[in-house]
């Protein structure tokens, strides 16, 4: 009776027999799988993240190879199904956990993957749809943490802080309205806005001059921090914070 020949690797390498030399600790074999299936964890952690996946720039592609090193430890050769498929299995639940932490919810154990059939058919696409919503929502709170400590940094120029803005922010709805609109007009006149950037100051002359506004020069003195705060958002193109801007 005629066995089924082992799938076999680029050069004539078997593949269950380098796993399992592997898994008995030869270093190197694993190194060359671990190389080898690089292009499987970018491609199912695409899928996952709905999003292309860099090596060295995304933590998913960190998570994914952990799973792959998992999954050449757990892999069993009689358990039906190929090693890429049981891979990608495993890539893809760690991924999903890898997500779950980020929202604080249950990790899954290994138990649960091993009942999973080799398409992953048993995969809830309404959770592959949530990891894709928490990775979403982590990449926009980076963008936030990074557009503040920008602000912050623009800010200093002027002499504020963050501290200043919170004190000094104009308390009524009426006065912020107003106040965002002179803001608001600086950062669409080139002229204003080159004065602000050069002089680190407001136009204020011509300012007061605009009767749209209705601003006194003794209250754009006073609400001097706040508007330059809003302007230099508008000005810089902080997308993240302009949302915060009642009006902008």
């Amino acid at each position: 009776m005629l066995r089924p020949r082992k799938a076999e690797q680029p050069g004539g390498a078997v593949l269950e027999d380098r796993l399992q030399a592997a898994t008995a600790g030869d270093r190197a074999v694993r190194d060359a799988l671990l190389a080898e299936h690089t292009p499987l964890v970018l491609r199912v952690g695409a899928r996952v993240c709905g999003r292309y996946l860099r090596v060295g720039r995304d933590d998913e592609v960190s998570v994914g190879l952990l799973a792959l090193n998992e999954a050449i430890d757990r892999y069993r050769a009689g358990s039906g199904a190929s090693f890429a498929a049981f891979a990608e299995m495993v890539i893809r639940r760690r991924l999903i956990d890898h997500f779950r932490r980020e929202a604080g919810r249950r990790e899954t154990p290994f138990s649960e993957l091993e009942q999973e059939d080799e398409e992953g058919a048993a995969w809830s696409p309404v959770e592959i749809h949530r990891a894709q919503e928490i990775d979403r929502d982590r990449r926009a709170a980076e963008d936030r943490r990074a557009e503040i400590a920008e602000f912050e940094t623009c800010l200093r120029c002027y002499g504020i802080s963050m501290a200043d803005l919170v004190r000094q922010s104009p308390q009524h709805a009426d006065a912020r309205q107003r106040a965002v609109a002179v803001a608001k007009a600086i950062a669409e006149s080139p002229q204003w806005s080159d004065h602000l950037r050069a002089h680190r100051s407001l136009p204020l002359r011509e300012l007061e001059r605009r009767p749209e506004f209705g601003v006194s020069r003794k209250t754009l003195e006073r609400q001097r921090k706040f508007i330059i705060a809003v302007a230099v958002i508008l000005i810089e193109g902080l997308h993240s914070l302009r949302s915060y801007v009642p009006g902008a």
